[in-house]
């Protein structure tokens, strides 16, 4: 699914059902870079194995895992609980952590609105657009990705990297819809 696609169908739907001040420039980045990061918008299930398979613990273009932060944590967390109820109800599902996470798979404004709410549980402010190594710290301390945890120092610098292209994609398409943004 391309950029506008997924901000289109996904992103600005789910922003719409959570307060005003969720939506922003930088908000929009970080939730695609992310999905960049994650799938590339591409597969809603983690692929592991050789070859890779659609079987993994995470579900979504953001890649949410049941126990995670994105099912349980923003379900459960002071900052984002009544939030998250209300997008369930928004988006018919039950607020159990095994119908969140199997509902993820295949409705991506309710993924998008609770990546969102993840990323509202960080107790600092969004990065600016162009603060690229901001937006990198804030999705390790969101996201905890295994493959960075427990990765070489050569799988963690190709992590890195791969997440500066995902990040100058996500800042090219906020900056082409947003033309205030510096």
């Amino acid at each position: 699914m391309n950029l506008m696609t997924i901000t289109d169908e996904a992103i600005t739907p789910a922003l719409a059902l959570l307060p005003a001040k969720m939506d922003t420039a930088e908000a929009r980045l970080m939730l695609l870079a992310i999905g960049l990061q994650e799938s590339r918008f591409i597969d809603r299930r983690q692929l592991v194995g050789r070859p890779p398979r659609p079987v993994g613990p995470a579900k979504s273009f953001w890649q949410a895992e049941q126990g995670g932060g994105m099912v349980r944590g923003v379900r459960t967390h002071a900052a984002t609980r009544d939030l998250a109820a209300q997008l369930y109800r928004a988006r018919g599902v039950a607020a159990d952590d095994a119908a969140i996470w199997n509902d993820i798979e295949r409705d991506d404004v309710l993924a998008a609105g609770l990546a969102r709410l993840l990323l509202w549980t960080d107790p600092g402010r969004l990065p600016a657009l162009g603060d690229e190594e901001g937006a990198w710290a804030l999705y390790l301390r969101t996201w905890r990705p295994g493959a960075h945890a427990r990765g070489t120092p050569e799988q963690r610098t190709e992590l890195r990297a791969k997440w500066a292209t995902n990040h100058t994609q996500a800042y090219i398409e906020v900056r082409g819809r947003h033309a205030d943004v510096a």
